[in-house]
């Protein structure tokens, strides 16, 4: 309840949750709007946002400034990653050499969410790809795979099966956290 938004994408969920009375716009900053970079979606999504003042197309530079993300109370940054070690980095742009996505703004917004007061970032992902033959959660990144977000940045990894916190902790506590929401997956299907 009481949601709002500040996004580098915005996408069809958001008019859902702004019809649904969830997003509100109530924030301390931008207050009665829901900021965005971008927009990507149906011709619904286009259709609700022309001529609608709470919905508010600015610059990159400004959405993507972590210093201005921070400054939104309880902030909470949602992105993916296509594999995450136990390390906790993860990778967000390729799998090993084939690049697939750029950063975006994936760093600018994890960072202004955990600066946030009350802010939290998560990193959500599948547990699995290739119908369940390849974990996403492995112990080494690929040969050639850029890093997106080192391990000093990562508060919450995501998955269906559970929730991994690894800030604060060290590479072998983050290594078991994240072999736990690994394996909850084998567990089920043995």
């Amino acid at each position: 309840k009481d949601l709002s938004g500040h996004t580098e994408m915005l996408v069809d969920s958001y008019v859902d949750l702004y019809e649904a009375g969830k997003i509100t716009g109530n924030k301390n900053r931008d207050k009665g709007k829901i900021i965005y970079a971008f927009a990507g979606g149906t011709q619904r999504l286009y259709d609700f946002i022309n001529d609608n003042p709470s919905f508010m197309l600015m610059d990159g530079a400004y959405v993507n400034d972590a210093a201005v993300i921070a400054q939104n109370n309880k902030m909470i940054s949602i992105n993916s990653c296509v594999e995450i070690d136990f390390y906790g980095q993860a990778a967000s742009e390729s799998v090993g050499k084939l690049q697939i996505s750029g950063t975006g703004g994936q760093t600018d917004f994890v960072r202004g969410a955990t600066r946030s007061p009350g802010g939290k970032s998560l990193i959500v992902l599948q547990s699995t790809a290739q119908g369940g033959k390849k974990s996403k959660i492995v112990p080494f990144l690929g040969e050639g795979t850029p890093v997106t977000l080192p391990r000093t940045d990562i508060d919450y990894v995501v998955t269906e099966y559970g929730v991994a916190a690894l800030r604060g902790k060290c590479i072998r506590e983050r290594a078991q956290t994240l072999i736990h929401i690994a394996l909850s997956f084998r567990s089920e299907t043995s």
